[in-house]
């Protein structure tokens, strides 16, 4: 159990669950899509949003994983919809394929939670000779958010109801600095796995916030929030067995549990206090302050530029 912390101005704090933050509140008409809902607290979060009505679409790499999530979502929830398609974000392809499948179904979007991630591997190359973590944790992620703009906004328009967009991003954003990975996101010989880790979560918060001012210049109603679920213990560790092993030992008394990690998602994602709130970044379901870089404006651009770049046909 989290040790720490205190409810913050929206009334929750570190120890509130997924279930806590969006108590009583009706998602019916709502559709989300969760990236890698397979596992950790993308199952929290699909769970629980679909427990609350909302229609979940999860993206996950391991489709037979995903059925079985469904299942047990649905023994819990009988009445609730929830679909598996196939999604690997580190995979460009796959993204598009992704996009033009859900399209192809004519489904309404009114939540993107860009939750699916690796965390600190050994340097390795997807398929697009791209670093794994800016692959999977930033550049599949803008594809996809990209991809998928039109449908937010034409939902929006029609539904006449705030459409949202999730990115979970980490505290390790913080071990980002300027300009190393996103030049040289392909060089082995300049590899740290925590840097690009902490690069690739530094460019889910840059990338929420470019798509703030982006939609607050065109006046269209969307918001982009990014978010820390907080030191969960989840499989993002599988990479460092000593970790791991520190984890099962002292991890009860200071990580949070997986109800707790999926609270700030679904609480960004779903509450009514969060309506034409854009652009900030949150930790224990409250507005937390990230590094100032994460906040550089000039240096959104930049990245997303870069990224409009690497994702080019």
């Amino acid at each position: 159990m989290w040790i720490f912390g205190r409810k913050g101005e929206s009334g929750f704090g570190a120890f509130s669950t997924a279930e806590d933050v969006t108590k009583g509140i009706d998602g019916t008409g709502l559709t989300a899509i969760v990236t890698g809902a397979s596992s950790g607290i993308g199952t929290e979060t699909a769970r629980v949003l679909a427990m609350h009505g909302v229609h979940v679409v999860m993206g996950v790499r391991n489709t037979e994983a995903g059925r079985t999530v469904k299942e047990t979502i649905l023994m819990e929830t009988p009445d609730a919809r929830v679909d598996v398609i196939e999604l690997d974000l580190s995979s460009l392809a796959s993204v598009r394929e992704f996009a033009a499948e859900y399209c192809s179904l004519g489904l309404p979007l009114n939540i993107l939670i860009n939750n699916a991630g690796v965390m600190a591997p050994p340097f390795t190359l997807s398929k697009d000779k791209i670093e794994l973590q800016f692959a999977t944790n930033h550049l599949g992620h803008f594809l996809l958010t990209n991809l998928l703009l039109d449908t937010m906004k034409k939902t929006s328009r029609e539904h006449e109801k705030e459409g949202r967009i999730v990115n979970v991003s980490s505290e390790g954003h913080r071990f980002a600095y300027k300009g190393i990975y996103f030049d040289k996101i392909s060089d082995e010989s300049s590899y740290s796995p925590i840097y690009a880790y902490g690069q690739s979560k530094l460019a889910n918060i840059l990338h929420a916030n470019e798509l703030s001012r982006q939609f607050k210049e065109e006046k269209v109603e969307l918001t982009a929030n990014s978010l820390h679920p907080g030191g969960i213990a989840t499989s993002l560790l599988r990479h460092h067995s000593f970790l791991e092993g520190v984890v099962d030992w002292v991890g009860k008394y200071f990580l949070k549990t997986i109800p707790q990690g999926a609270a700030t998602t679904c609480y960004v994602a779903l509450h009514p206090q969060v309506k034409g709130v854009s652009g900030e970044y949150f930790v224990d379901s409250n507005k937390a302050k990230p590094s100032s870089l994460a906040k550089d404006s000039e240096f959104a651009k930049k990245l997303w530029d870069f990224s409009l770049g690497m994702v080019a046909p």
